[in-house]
């Protein structure tokens, strides 16, 4: 009977758990106000977060997402196309300027 209760008990908590997640990230929710879901959620144990979950989460017929930025700026293609832009313009002025010193040492020689 105690692990029965035990049970029930963290079955209790993630549902509570879950369903103030949901409401609280949700742009909108159905049926009643947000801060009445989430009264119901925290104040009815199991009954008021199946109450959510089945009539007050939002239902999504298409789920849109948007576009996913990356995450790292590796994972960028613009930033890495820029980043090669740079290094090669960084690289093609290190080379004039080499040219240039090779060009006066040649000079000073002759």
């Amino acid at each position: 009977m105690v692990r029965l209760f035990i049970f029930l008990a963290a079955v209790a908590l993630v549902l509570l758990i879950l369903a103030l997640i949901s409401c609280l990230a949700a742009e909108r929710v159905r049926n009643m106000r947000r801060w009445l879901w989430v009264l119901v959620i925290v104040l009815i144990p199991i009954a008021g977060p199946l109450a959510y979950l089945v009539w007050g989460r939002p239902v999504t017929r298409t789920s849109r997402r948007p576009a996913r930025r990356p995450s790292s700026p590796d994972d960028d293609p613009d930033f890495l196309r820029s980043m090669d832009t740079e290094q090669s313009r960084r690289d093609r002025e290190t080379l004039a300027q080499w040219e240039r010193e090779l060009n006066k040492d040649d000079e000073q020689k002759n």
